[in-house]
This record gives C-alpha cells, sequence and structure tokens, in this order.
C-alpha cells in the first residue's frame, strides 16, 4: 500500500491526494462496518481518482481506444470516463488485477445497476469524505453509518439533483443505479 501513496503523491495535485486519502480512510471505515475487507475497500479508495486529473482528450482517447464509451454524454463530458480509464491504467500501469477493485473504481463516477457493497462503498467514500463540505453531507454521513443501501440510494439521489440544478446531462447509469436499489427494494 506505501508505494501507492507515494506514487499518488507524486502522480496528483496536492488536493486531490488529501481527497484520495480521505476516501480510502472512509471506505476502510465503512467497509468494516458492512462486513467488507477493509484493505480491499482502502486500495480502491486511494486509487479511485487514479486518472481524474488527465485531459478530457486523453480521457476519451484512451476511453475510444478500450471501447468503454457507454453512451454519447461520455463524448460530450469525458470527465465522467475518469473512473472507467482509471481502473484500465491501473491494471495497465500498476498491474493491479483484483477485479473487484478495479470494478469499484470504473463505476464510482456515474454508479451502475447491481453495484456490489465495494462498488457502494467506493461511490459512497467518495461523496462523504471528510474534507467534502456541501449541503446535506452531514445527512449523508450519518445515513452511512446507519444503512449502506440507504446512504448510497441518498448519495445517488443528492447527484441527480446536483446535476438537474445546474441544468447538467445526467448519466443514464446514475438513474438506471437508483431504479434498480427501488426495484430491488420493492418500491
Amino acid at each position: 500500500m506505501k508505494k501507492y501513496f507515494e506514487l499518488l503523491a507524486a502522480r496528483l495535485p496536492e488536493g486531490r491526494f488529501r481527497h484520495s486519502l480521505g476516501v480510502a480512510d472512509t471506505a476502510a471505515g465503512l467497509a468494516v462496518k458492512n462486513g467488507i475487507d477493509p484493505e480491499q475497500a482502502r486500495l480502491a479508495g486511494l486509487l479511485h481518482d487514479y486518472a481524474r486529473d488527465l485531459p478530457p482528450e486523453r480521457l476519451l482517447e484512451l476511453a475510444e481506444e478500450a471501447g468503454l464509451i457507454s453512451c454519447e454524454i461520455e463524448r460530450r463530458l469525458p470527465l465522467l470516463l475518469h473512473g472507467p480509464v482509471g481502473a484500465l491504467l491501473l491494471e495497465r500501469e500498476l498491474g493491479i488485477t483484483d477485479k473487484a477493485v478495479l470494478q469499484a473504481v470504473a463505476r464510482h463516477t456515474v454508479g451502475a445497476p447491481a453495484m456490489t457493497p465495494l462498488d457502494k462503498i467506493i461511490y459512497l467514500a467518495d461523496v462523504i469524505e471528510p474534507g467534502r463540505q456541501f449541503a446535506g453531507v452531514h445527512t449523508l454521513r450519518q445515513a452511512a453509518a446507519a444503512d449502506l443501501d440507504t446512504a448510497f440510494l441518498k448519495a445517488l439521489e443528492a447527484t441527480i439533483v446536483y446535476v438537474l440544478d445546474r441544468e447538467q446531462l445526467l448519466h443514464p447509469a446514475t438513474v438506471e443505479a437508483r431504479n434498480f436499489i427501488l426495484m430491488t427494494r420493492g418500491g
């Protein structure tokens, strides 16, 4: 794990590095609470933004080469590709082969239907890590302490409201992730 800390410290801007440390710690705590391997969660949390600071053109280029683009929205908003591209680069550049870690990194940006507990933990930890300060974050943190699925649903809904309030494009996977939870709960 130490080699990844050092690598990220050199690769990421200071603020993004601090954010990644916060996500790693938050993910590990959520993992313990939810019976998931905390070291696996810590690693996925630490590396989740590996590709976040790549230029949009590079994200798009790598995603197109690897066949990672799922919809036109990603071409218009290449930043949404930093999760899938990050997972690709983690495997390619760092030799990470843990499919659960790679999937959690890939899914942390927009979500997906049928997310695993680790996927949900990384998505949620990214939203609620201690450095995040926005209206409603305290409520999300309280929800995370009580129930992973409820907190994940609330985080998805907060993301949807944020995007709608700014009149931005909403990724269909985020809506599908929310609907999947509601359908499996019978809502």
